[in-house]
């Protein structure tokens, strides 16, 4: 059974056009609402209490189960005050509102955050030569690796992931949810041209490194760079020719033998795992 929250001024949600707040006779005027194409869908507890922390103002309506109730009282304390409205649905609706029954029991729409340029990102970084890391995704599109791999990223002290412009990749709600608030840490920055990127990226004194399934420098018999650009492929396919070529150091990951190599996610955690050892972190 749905229960309508009011907003701070009395008025409940009108249950004809879910999505929708009833005007309120006392309220000031609003600037008007981002269009729908403008907004993201976000769930997963983590990743919606992670995005809240860090920018509340994207919120633009919230639905959860009333046992997230107690979890997302300052949430809920922030729609009131801000007059946004909430739902308390069932466990079925939000299986509806976000294609997934992983969930857990929250749903946020939120104003979309646009991708970083890479200058951008270069800005926030620490000058050279302090240690930096940063990931570059050739052709990564599954939604549970990038989350995944965004997981370990911000695990390991990586301070931004680079994917090429027209790759269409972004961080989507189920990404957001295996990440579990990682996707708020590391940020993504759009390259417009790789040869121009790769310039601007050694200009700030990174080198680049492509991990490779076969046929690279053993990782665990190399000094990886402090300042590093580490470059993974999609699966299948692997990273583009031109991109391994333009490398500066190719890195291979040891192991068995008895399968060719590790998925994307994997190879990630396992890398920035090396280069955070070898830091003495």
């Amino acid at each position: 059974m749905k229960r309508d929250r009011p907003t701070s001024n009395g008025s409940p949600w009108q249950r004809s056009e879910p999505g929708r707040r009833a005007p309120a006779r006392d309220e000031e005027p609003r600037k008007p609402m981002p269009a729908r194409n403008e907004e993201t869908r976000l769930y997963g507890l983590n990743a919606c209490l992670a995005a809240f922390a860090r920018r509340p103002q994207a919120l633009r309506k919230v639905y959860l189960t009333e046992a997230r109730l107690p979890a997302l009282k300052a949430v809920l304390a922030w729609c009131v005050k801000h007059r946004l409205g909430y739902r308390v649905v069932e466990e079925g609706d939000l299986d509806k509102l976000t294609a997934s029954r992983h969930h857990e029991g929250v749903c946020f729409d939120l104003v979309r955050e646009e991708p970083l340029a890479l200058d951008a990102l270069l800005q926030r970084l620490p000058a050279a030569p302090a240690p930096s890391l940063l990931l570059w995704l050739d052709g990564v599109g599954n939604p549970h690796n990038l989350g995944a791999l965004l997981r370990s990223a911000a695990h390991f002290g990586a301070q931004g992931a680079i994917v090429p412009a027209g790759a269409g990749l972004d961080v989507s709600g189920a990404a957001a949810r295996v990440a579990e608030g990682a996707a708020e840490v590391v940020p993504l920055a759009r390259a417009q041209a790789a040869d121009a990127a790769l310039a601007a990226l050694r200009a700030a004194g990174f080198a680049i490194a492509a991990t490779v399934p076969r046929d690279g420098v053993s990782l665990y018999a190399t000094a990886l760079p402090p300042r590093l650009v580490l470059v993974f492929g999609a699966e299948g396919e692997g990273m583009s020719d031109a991109m391994i070529a333009a490398a500066d150091l190719r890195l291979t990951i040891p192991g068995s033998g008895a399968i060719e190599s590790l998925n994307v996610a994997a190879s990630v955690a396992v890398v920035l795992g090396e280069w955070w050892r070898q830091r003495g972190s």
